[in-house]
C-alpha cells in the first residue's frame, strides 16, 4: 500500500489545497493530511477550528485522514511509516522555499522523499493569505473556499452572520424581515435587512457612478424608450408591465442587472455586524445562495393570502395573476435551494408560514421561534 502526506496550516484551507490533495489521493492508496501546531505562528483559527473546516472541505475523500502535528514534518512522516511527502508549489518562489526544506529532510537520514505536484494554473494565486485580504474586503471569497469555510470567516473577520430570506411574490419577506430586525432588538443582536430591491430601485433611479449609468442606459435600449422618466431614471412600473409580461424580458433584465446588483450589494453589506439578511425575492433562481451559504429562510403563504396582497398593490385581476405565473413558486423555490445544498454540501433551509389566515398570535410566534432558530443554529453572536 502507498502512502503519502500532505502539509499545510490550513489557515484556512481553500480550493487550491483541495485540488492538490484530490490529486494526491488519485495517486496513492492512502493519503493523511497533516496539520501544523506552531506556536509562534499567528493563526486566525484555532488548531481545532483548522482541522473541522479541513475534514469537512474533504469528507468525501475516503481515503484521507486529516490530523494535526508538531515538529519537524519527516519526524513525523517517519513515525507513521509513511515515506513520501507531498508538495504542491505555484511558482519559482514556491520551489525556492520547499527546496532547503526537502534538503533539510534529506540530512536527518529517514528516508523520506518529496513529490512535487504542480498547481492546476487557476489555482496559482490562490493562497490563505490571499483569501483573507478578498474577505477583509467583502470580495468574492466563495470562488476560493468551500462555503463552511466563507461562513467561518465572515463570522471571524467581519463579524457577520448572512442569512437569505427569500420566497415567493407576496409572500411577506420584507414583512419577516423587518420582523426579524425588531426580534433582534428584544433579544440583543444586531440584525441587518439589505433588500435587494431597494438596492436594485437605486441602481435604476439615483445612484450616479457612471457604470449605473451606463445599466440604465441598456435597460432603455433593451426595453425602449417608454420606461425611461425625465430624470434618466427608470420607470419602474412601466417596465414591471414588461417583464412581467414577458420571460425572456425578464431574463434580460435580470442578466443585465446581476452583476451592478452583487457589486452594490457588497458595498452594502460591508461593516455590517451581526445577523445580516440578505432579502431578495431571486435568491434560488438567480444562484444567489452562495451569497449567504445556502442559510435560508423560506417565507410562504398560500395562494389566497398572496392574491389578497397583491389587489391591495392595487393590480387588478389580470395584472395579479400575470405577476403570479411568471414567478417561480415556493415549492420551485425549494427544489433550487436543495440542489443547490446537495451540490456545496453545505446550507439550511427554515421554513415560515406567512399566510393571513394565520392567526395574529400564532403568526408572531411563527416567526419568533424561527428568528430563535437562526441565531441558535448559527450561534449568532
Amino acid at each position: 500500500m502507498t502512502k503519502a502526506i500532505v502539509a499545510l496550516s490550513a489557515d484556512p484551507i481553500h480550493y487550491g489545497h483541495v485540488d492538490i490533495i484530490k490529486r494526491t489521493a488519485n495517486t496513492f492508496d492512502e493519503v493523511v493530511v497533516g496539520i501544523g501546531k506552531n506556536s509562534e505562528k499567528n493563526y486566525l483559527f484555532n488548531l481545532e477550528e483548522r482541522l473541522d473546516m479541513t475534514r469537512q472541505a474533504l469528507k468525501d475523500l475516503d481515503n484521507v485522514t486529516v490530523t494535526s502535528f508538531k515538529g519537524l514534518l519527516v519526524d513525523y512522516a517517519y513515525e507513521h511509516n509513511i515515506p513520501v511527502v507531498v508538495k504542491g508549489v505555484r511558482n519559482p518562489t514556491d520551489v525556492e522555499y520547499e527546496k532547503p526544506i526537502h534538503n533539510v529532510g534529506v540530512s536527518h537520514g529517514l528516508g523520506i522523499e518529496t513529490f512535487v505536484l504542480f498547481s492546476n494554473p487557476k489555482y496559482d494565486h490562490y493562497s490563505s493569505r490571499i483569501v483573507k485580504a478578498i474577505q477583509k474586503e467583502q470580495g468574492l471569497v466563495h470562488k476560493y473556499v468551500p462555503l463552511h469555510v466563507k461562513q467561518k470567516l465572515e463570522e471571524r473577520m467581519s463579524g457577520q452572520y448572512i442569512v437569505g430570506v427569500t420566497g415567493g411574490i407576496a409572500c411577506g419577506k420584507s414583512y419577516v424581515s423587518d420582523k426579524f430586525v425588531e426580534l433582534g432588538k428584544e433579544y440583543d443582536v444586531k440584525v441587518h435587512n439589505v433588500d435587494l430591491d431597494k438596492i436594485g430601485h437605486e441602481i435604476l433611479s439615483s445612484l450616479k457612478e457612471p457604470r449605473y449609468q451606463e445599466v440604465r442606459a441598456e435597460v432603455i435600449k433593451r426595453f425602449g424608450p417608454n420606461v425611461e422618466n425625465r430624470d434618466g431614471g427608470i420607470n419602474r412600473k412601466a417596465l414591471g408591465e414588461i417583464v412581467f409580461n414577458n420571460h425572456d424580458a425578464l431574463k434580460d433584465l435580470n442578466k443585465i442587472m446581476h452583476t451592478p446588483l452583487l457589486v452594490r450589494l457588497r458595498r452594502e453589506m460591508s461593516e455590517k455586524k451581526g445577523l445580516v439578511l440578505l432579502n431578495a425575492a431571486l435568491i434560488a433562481e438567480s444562484n444567489l445562495g452562495y451569497f449567504c451559504n445556502n442559510n435560508v429562510v423560506l417565507v410562504e403563504a398560500d395562494k389566497q393570502s398572496q392574491e389578497g396582497r397583491l389587489k391591495e398593490r392595487g393590480l387588478n385581476p389580470k395584472q395579479l395573476h400575470r405577476r403570479l405565473a411568471c414567478q417561480y413558486d415556493n415549492s420551485v423555490k425549494k427544489d433550487y435551494l436543495l440542489r443547490a445544498i446537495e451540490t456545496d454540501g453545505y446550507g439550511k433551509i427554515w421554513s415560515v408560514d406567512n399566510s393571513d389566515d394565520f392567526e395574529d398570535h400564532s403568526s408572531q410566534e411563527n416567526i419568533k421561534n424561527t428568528f430563535e432558530k437562526v441565531i441558535a443554529e448559527l450561534n449568532v453572536k
